[in-house]
């Protein structure tokens, strides 16, 4: 995706917290939708889009939206897919979550990097090899843990600076230490 690309269609959900936009990505049936109707039930979150949404760098930052057809709908397992809910229209992505089995969620995790453009293979790479430019911080977490959702509310706070991070995904670069 160039900068200050076209629209691009994405497999995943948004939800945003006080306007900051985290994704939920994975596999159909990796828990993304359940997650985010967890958020939605927490003070200070929105739906941003469920199942598909629009992705597209602009000025350096990732923007995401829900495709129109899908706007204001939650696919809600069980229930099936319900429309009405509060929405933005647009926002700003700080975080995204790859949601992943328990097994595979790492205690100590390197910091790592997302981007629309990096194939699968490669998405979770080393946050160095991938170039600036809408890239945004990338956790991996089990979206059917009862803490998932604070979890992403504690990793987005994080990645804004608002927490430290002595170890795992937001820790700062180890100091070369030479005198």
């Amino acid at each position: 995706m160039d900068e200050d690309g076209e629209w691009r269609l994405q497999h995943g959900g948004c939800a945003a917290y006080r306007g900051m936009g985290v994704l939920l990505l994975g596999p159909p049936g990796a828990g993304k939708s359940d997650l985010l109707l967890r958020l939605l039930d927490r003070e200070g979150w929105k739906l941003v889009a469920d199942d598909q949404l629009l992705l597209r760098h602009r000025d350096g930052v990732l923007l995401a939206q829900a495709p129109p057809a899908l706007k204001g709908m939650l696919e809600v397992r069980g229930l099936g897919v319900l429309e009405g809910f509060e929405t933005l229209d647009q926002v700003t992505v700080g975080l995204a979550v790859a949601c992943v089995p328990r097994r595979q969620v790492p205690r100590l995790p390197l910091p790592r990097l997302w981007r629309p453009a990096s194939p699968p293979a490669v998405a979770g790479q080393a946050a160095a090899a991938i170039p600036p430019g809408g890239a945004v911080p990338l956790v991996a977490l089990h979206p059917l843990d009862a803490s998932a959702p604070r979890k992403v509310e504690l990793g987005l706070l994080a990645a804004w600076g608002l927490l430290s991070c002595h170890a795992g995904a937001f820790a700062p670069p180890p100091s070369s230490g030479s005198a």
